[in-house]
């Protein structure tokens, strides 16, 4: 009973625990589930969530949200093949502008919240919008097919068996736990997201924090757009959009409240690799889209009911 108490009052050990039966049960009941193959593939869609989920963790310890998130990734997609100058064969170059515009959509996410006083979920949503329509004015519909040497690398290569993507996954899940749980200035993001007020009697700069949390998550954005690029070979209008809602789900299946101030990023790790296994169940059941659509929906909202994640304010 202890061990189970302590589960169920952990919510990052809880969806590990989650991740871990499901994968158990349906290795034993779905033949080749459990190959190692297949796990790697999982692992390998689920860096994408987990990258872009990175950035949404700290915004919404801080007690924002990001909606902007699949917009980056796909600008981050299409514009890479484009702004990759030819007399650099390492593709660097073309990886840090990306990066760099990204970041920028994500200083601008935060300078309207803080400067203009726009809602996040207002501005970032706003910000989704122009970015989208922007695409289609530069992209005009086509796909762009990339030739970037580092973003195929990134997408392609398997070092010891293990692809690029779970590799950077894992260094950026180093880097971010750091940052909550070991820098100072994980300390005021959940300082802000927990009571703003008092955090900023006590000094903290609502400002200052505000833009380097929402530049971050355009950072983690652009990398999971990298990413994706690398693994398709190709960006199209829309390849980012189904990474916003995820990366939300995740967030939260991991245990970080919804309302800031609580949470940490290990429970989104566990949280992004229980929806790309959630996802992969739903395609052998091999339903319509639409319904498809309905059981993700619905199971999401079982597993939020059974982890319980909102404390009493």
């Amino acid at each position: 009973m202890s061990i189970a108490r302590t589960v169920l009052r952990n919510p990052p050990l809880l969806t590990l625990v989650l991740v871990a039966f499901v994968w158990i049960a349906a290795s034993l009941t779905l033949r080749g589930f459990g190959a190692y193959g297949h796990l790697r593939y999982l692992l390998e869609l689920s860096a994408v969530i987990g990258i872009a989920a990175a950035g949404q963790t700290l915004v919404i310890l801080m007690g924002g949200i990001d909606l902007s998130v699949g917009a980056v990734i796909t600008v981050t997609a299409i514009l890479l093949p484009l702004i990759s100058p030819g007399w650099d064969p390492s593709g660097l170059v073309g990886v840090g502008l990306s990066l760099m515009i990204a970041i920028s959509i994500g200083l601008a996410n935060g300078a309207g919240a803080t400067f203009l006083r726009v809602p996040p979920i207002i501005m970032t949503l706003a910000m989704a919008t122009f970015l989208q329509g922007l695409l289609v004015i530069v992209a005009g519909g086509s796909a762009v097919t990339v030739q970037n040497s580092a973003v195929i690398l990134l997408g392609q290569a398997r070092p010891f068996g293990i692809p690029s993507g779970v590799l950077l996954w894992i260094a950026v899940s180093a880097i971010v736990l750091v940052i909550i749980h070991r820098m100072p200035i994980g300390a005021r993001f959940l300082a802000l997201g927990a009571n703003p007020l008092a955090a900023r009697l006590s000094g903290v700069s609502m400002t200052r924090n505000t833009l380097i949390l929402y530049a971050l998550s355009g950072f983690f954005a652009g990398l999971a757009g990298i990413l994706v690029l690398g693994m398709n070979r190709q960006g199209y209008v829309g390849i980012g959009d189904p990474y916003l809602l995820t990366s939300i789900a995740a967030v939260v299946l991991g245990g970080t409240s919804i309302l800031g101030g609580r949470g940490t990023y290990a429970g989104t790790i566990p949280g992004a690799i229980l929806l790309v296994t959630t996802t992969a169940l739903i395609t052998v059941v091999n339903a319509s889209p639409g319904w498809r659509s309905i059981m993700f929906g619905t199971l999401i909202l079982t597993l939020l009911l059974i982890s319980g994640r909102e404390a009493r304010r």
